[in-house]
């Protein structure tokens, strides 16, 4: 049947400038990662305006980039392959913007019998148009264009039509690419990169539904977000709000099965989507996974992993023989599991300090109950002056009248060896004395060596006079214990000593560590104390906690950056320690930028980053007599704000049986950097069980 003749009014159609600057910034950042060597693209340059100056990018945007051209370019490359063996097959990218896959394509040769349409906005085609007539690298490729543009089409050569429509005249586009020469009875490929989502759900769906009922033997290849609602979806759609290019179809659409029953319910009969997670390690080979983790230093996992469990690859196909199934998974990958099962739920409540929490917005920190009812809290990236950056000052918490205040600290000696770093651990060794192991500055410099923080013998947190400290720096600062980062540190009692047992991370050298050191709490030199048992897997970003003289350690990531969900106790021998698996029933849903603490018996798991979208971690509770695990959600709605659970900081009040759970969040790939904007308490009342 015809395409109803239904112009789309002007009111429902005030966005195309907006999404047409997400379609710029898009190109920079594929510009950006291809000249740090992500991916092969000699021909982007030619087409983004500053693509010759090349502004770099962050090294998330990078990879971000990176994974969505990898993902593309295999779905297209596996159709040429497969429709090798037919005369004619054509390409149509709807919403192709600045793209330079023609060109990539045309120059390794893969489209011989192949023909690529491209469309978008008209004032992006003709753009682009004049970009390849003015460029003999680019016009060489295309070859004759048989001079000037005609109607819609600003561009034709023998295998490449470029047009400019707007998505929203279906009957226009539909018009305007039989002009051109598409023929409806070869395998055609339509892409969708990014552009469906802009789109109010019915013309999507329109779009999705054309496509299948005008083409017999056709294939569909889609790249969006999904997941709006947990907190990192709901700062990706502030972000694009904010932008005027809001994501329209996703809440009719938040998930890849709902994606999935869309297609098929539009006319398509095969459908497969996986996340970008997902795709990385099935997909791609290990080889190239290793290639990629080398590029440049990084050190942004949770903000990756999150950003890849919000956009997904999905592919349709209908008439094909045999079907298309690109997204079969070529490596071997640990299996995923569906969603986590939640026994139950916790609220998270605003904890209003006073004058304010303006000192606890950050993340990457380190907070530790320096004595009973006051919190000290140390380092990390966050607010400061009004702007962001590495945090330098420290902060007081004292529990004050039935509520926190917030109390100032004087460092007596601030340019002695702080640097406001990252991602280092500090362990209490009285109400007056704390030690500082390790962390990092940029993830290229970590040498930062450890620190005592020596605090008045009788002092008070609750006065009005800001708290004196005095930094100390150890000799030799460099020792190995210290020259780290996302590790632990973790007091253990070794025949009537006390030692802080140094476990994991990672160095500038290393991107994991396995290693570990018992270090003297009196003199700060390592150790030798045998241990024995299978050793864990080397891993950052874990939890440890100190029990009956040993140390539980729970995920972390591995040195493939994949999730770990393994339990160890390094358990107190006569003789020395022993490693000794924790098994736990369900298994432990791997995860890492947790934090954790024991009470009564039970180890409890607080957030973290897991790859099992849609939920995300909330609080884990392991019985360590039964090895029962049970997973409790946080409910943060009712605070205003998304509350992000990873790069946080915990700290377990046992008489309130509450947790205190301070900073937290992180650079939200391209959408901005989110940080909690004031610590919230977790009763665990209800969870615990009776005291």
């Amino acid at each position: 049947p015809a395409l109803p003749a239904r112009r789309v009014p002007a009111a429902s159609r005030p966005l195309s400038r907006q999404v047409q600057g997400t379609g710029g910034s898009s190109a920079l950042s594929k510009c950006s990662a291809a000249a740090r060597g992500y991916v092969r693209d000699r021909f982007l340059r030619l087409l983004v305006a500053g693509g010759e100056r090349r502004r770099r990018r962050a090294p998330l945007v990078h990879r971000g980039y990176y994974i969505r051209t990898r993902a593309v370019d295999h779905c297209v490359q596996d159709f040429l392959l497969k429709t090798r063996s037919h005369p004619r097959t054509q390409i149509l990218s709807l919403g192709a913007g600045l793209d330079s896959l023609y060109f990539r394509l045309k120059d390794v040769g893969l489209l011989r019998h192949a023909v690529v349409y491209e469309v978008d906005f008209p004032a992006v085609a003709r753009q682009k148009a004049a970009l390849v007539r003015r460029t003999q690298e680019l016009s060489a490729l295309v070859g004759d264009t048989g001079g000037e543009a005609l109607g819609a089409v600003t561009l034709s050569g023998e295998d490449y039509k470029l047009l400019g429509v707007d998505l929203l005249e279906l009957c226009e586009l539909e018009r305007a690419l039989e002009a051109a020469g598409l023929d409806k009875g070869i395998p055609t490929l339509f892409m969708a990169e990014v552009v469906l989502t802009y789109m109010e759900h019915g013309r999507s769906d329109a779009v999705i539904q054309w496509a299948a009922q005008r083409f017999p033997r056709a294939c569909f290849l889609l790249y969006e977000q999904m997941h709006p609602q947990d907190p990192f979806g709901r700062v990706m759609q502030r972000h694009f709000s904010r932008l005027s290019s809001a994501l329209r179809s996703l809440a009719r659409y938040p998930d890849g099965e709902a994606q999935r029953r869309r297609f098929l319910e539009k006319g398509w009969t095969e459908c497969s989507v996986v996340d970008m997670n997902e795709f990385f390690t099935r997909c791609v080979p290990e080889e190239e996974q290793r290639r990629v983790q080398a590029l440049e230093p990084f050190d942004e996992y949770e903000e990756w992993h999150l950003k890849c469990s919000h956009y997904f690859v999905l592919t349709a196909s209908k008439g094909m023989e045999p079907p298309w199934t690109p997204l079969v998974p070529s490596v071997t990958a640990p299996h995923r599991d569906g969603p986590v099962g939640m026994a139950g739920s916790v609220t998270a409540t605003a904890c209003a300090t006073r004058p304010g929490a303006a000192g606890l917005r950050r993340y990457g920190h380190r907070s530790v109950l320096l004595k009973p009812n006051v919190v000290l809290t140390t380092g990390g990236f966050g607010e400061e002056d009004g702007q962001h950056c590495r945090v330098r000052e420290f902060h007081l918490l004292a529990k004050h009248g039935g509520g926190w205040k917030a109390a100032g600290v004087k460092k007596e000696n601030p340019a002695d060896g702080w640097a406001g770093r990252l991602y280092h651990t500090v362990s209490c060794l009285s109400g007056s004395l704390a030690l500082v192991v390790g962390g990092r500055t940029s993830p290229s410099r970590a040498g930062l060596g450890m620190l005592w923080l020596k605090f008045p013998e009788t002092w008070d947190a609750s006065g009005a006079e800001d708290v004196a400290v005095e930094l100390v720096s150890v000799s030799p600062a460099t020792a190995p214990a210290a020259l780290r980062w996302r590790h632990s540190t973790t007091e253990v009692t070794f025949r009537g000593e006390r030692y802080l047992f140094v476990y994991g991370g990672r160095s500038a050298a290393e991107p994991v560590l396995g290693d570990w050191c018992f270090l003297h709490a009196r003199e700060l030199s390592c150790a030798a104390i045998p241990v024995e048992g299978p050793v864990p897997e080397g891993r950052h970003s874990h939890s440890a906690c100190g029990w009956q003289g040993g140390v539980l350690v729970a995920g972390g990531l591995g040195a493939a950056e994949q999730p770990l969900g393994s339990v160890f106790f390094l358990r107190e021998l006569e003789h020395g320690f022993r490693w000794q698996p924790v098994e736990t029933s369900p298994p432990l849903t791997p995860r890492y930028s947790h934090t954790a603490h024991v009470h009564d018996g039970k180890l409890l798991l607080v957030g973290g980053v897991w790859l099992h979208a849609p939920s995300v971690p909330g609080v884990t509770i392991i019985d360590l007599a039964s090895g029962v695990c049970l997973d409790y959600a946080v409910n943060g709605e009712h605070l205003g704000w998304p509350l992000m659970l990873h790069n946080h900081s915990s700290v377990l009040l046992p008489e309130e049986r509450e947790l205190l759970l301070i900073g937290g969040g992180g650079n939200c790939f391209s959408f901005g950097t989110h940080l909690n904007p004031e610590p919230v308490v977790l009763s665990l009342s209800d969870i615990l069980g009776s005291p």
